[in-house]
């Protein structure tokens, strides 16, 4: 009976084991996945203040152009 108690136990503790591997690895790949669309919104911001930045850059020399006829 002891000997059917202890196998009883391990097959628990190897279940439990395995499903708690499993919510860890679900628990990561969401994190990844977060991780990825965060990304993904930063990289298309950036391209959207590098382009602010090159029509800023072009207005200055614009101005800068009408400065120098000025003198």
């Amino acid at each position: 009976m002891t000997i059917l108690l202890i196998f009883g136990m391990k097959y628990f503790s190897v279940g439990r084991q395995a499903r708690m591997r499993l919510a860890n690895e679900g628990a990561y790949r969401e994190l990844a996945e977060r991780g990825a669309a965060a990304q993904a919104a930063s990289a298309t911001s950036i391209a959207a203040i590098q382009a602010d930045l090159v029509e800023v850059k072009t207005k200055l020399v614009a101005i800068e152009k009408v400065l120098r006829e000025v003198e």
